[in-house]
């Protein structure tokens, strides 16, 4: 139940993909002209055109291959803003968007400003279009918050953004294979994402869509399979930003993760894990003294449910619910001290139990009856 850290079980097919190339060409893409670094590059070139059209990208070379989010968050945030630039971001980001934008704000004098949501993680869109500056150079904003499940309009922000002529990233952490993505529709310019959460692919894994338009300076510099005779890091794509040796055996994993979610349809998983996500706030509704983060069970969420209990320490709460009953769901701050200041939670923390498209109705009911086992121990 912690599938918003990572998803767990992975296919079969994903593991089976990472064992091949490991064992049948495990040699290194783009760096020589034998059969093992042919098939190395085309298993990640394959890979780039099922995420391409996964989220409606026209060119799947405009996809940088990345460790994770977090690196894909700091490629677009350092490479695009610089001196006097303005952004704009909430108050339910991750600390992979605030921490690269409090560094930027001290080292290069950028102005950042955090619009407030509501509790339950909704945003003003009036707040949002008077935060507007003549110099905002970006937006930034989380497609799902990782705390509270809420789902923020990224078309309607979209659209105001380019408007305005800013840029818009959007931390697709907890909505990439879950909830639809089309970057042309929804005016997206910048697109992170983890291969190893919806996407169902390894850890170490995952990408930057960066618009043809972005011209982002790099985040690394270094040898590319190409152009090596300049000094200078490549113009062309991807090449430029991905410098250094890459996760071959992540991304055909991931590749096959992908596959997965193309058979199955992003409409097909979202629409499991809501219902499982209902299923869960129901029964957690029922229990004594607990509450529950985020909008209510009938406003649409991805497979997020955060709750708290009156007079029983979060820590202490998902210590039991591993040790005693097996079931893995994360407490703490969640990486998102802004997103807990706006729940009301900063003090506190939380409990947070994530579905995924592997969890089944019976780990549901084993989360609800284990949790009320704890409330009454702690009741007696």
């Amino acid at each position: 139940m912690d599938h918003a850290a990572t998803s767990w079980p992975k296919p079969d097919q994903v593991v089976e993909a990472m064992r091949s190339t490991m064992l049948m060409y495990g040699a290194n893409p783009g760096r020589g002209s034998h059969s093992m670094a042919v098939q190395a590059s085309r298993v990640i070139f394959q890979t780039r055109r099922n995420l391409a059209k996964l989220f409606g990208i026209r060119n799947p070379n405009d996809i940088a291959f990345t460790m994770n989010t977090t690196m894909a968050l700091n490629m677009a945030i350092q490479g695009v803003l610089s001196s006097g630039d303005h952004v704009i971001a909430t108050s339910i980001e991750h600390n992979s968007v605030r921490r690269p934008l409090e560094y930027l704000r001290r080292t290069r004098g950028v102005e950042v400003t955090y619009i407030e949501t509501d509790a339950a993680g909704n945003l003003d869109m009036a707040k949002f279009r008077e935060s507007f500056q003549l110099h905002t150079k970006l937006v930034i904003c989380n497609h799902s918050s990782n705390l509270l499940g809420t789902i923020l309009p990224i078309e309607k922000i979209g659209q105001f953004t380019r408007s305005q002529g800013a840029f818009l990233l959007v931390d697709a952490a907890q909505s990439a294979g879950i909830l639809p993505i089309d970057v042309e529709r929804m005016g997206i310019d910048l697109l992170a994402f983890p291969g190893h959460k919806g996407l169902l692919g390894p850890q170490g894994t995952g990408g930057l869509y960066i618009a043809p338009h972005v011209d982002l300076e790099p985040l690394m510099r270094g040898g590319t399979g190409s152009r090596s005779e300049d000094m200078e890091q490549p113009m062309v794509r991807p090449d430029r930003y991905e410098a250094g040796t890459p996760n071959t055996v992540g991304i055909a994993g991931l590749n096959e993760g992908v596959k997965f979610i193309l058979n199955e349809t992003v409409e097909k998983i979202h629409t499991k894990e809501w219902s499982l996500t209902r299923l869960l706030m129901e029964g957690l509704e029922t229990l004594e003294g607990i509450q529950l983060l985020g909008p209510p069970k009938n406003q649409p969420r991805t497979g997020i449910v955060s709750f708290i209990i009156e007079g029983i320490d979060a820590s202490q709460l998902a210590f039991r619910l591993d040790r005693e009953y097996g079931i893995a769901v994360r407490s703490g701050m969640h990486c998102t001290p802004l997103a807990h200041a706006s729940a009301g939670t900063l003090d506190s923390g939380a409990v947070r139990a994530s579905v995924g498209y592997a969890t089944t109705e019976e780990d549901i009911y084993a989360v609800i009856t284990a949790v009320r086992q704890i409330i009454e121990d702690f009741a007696r």
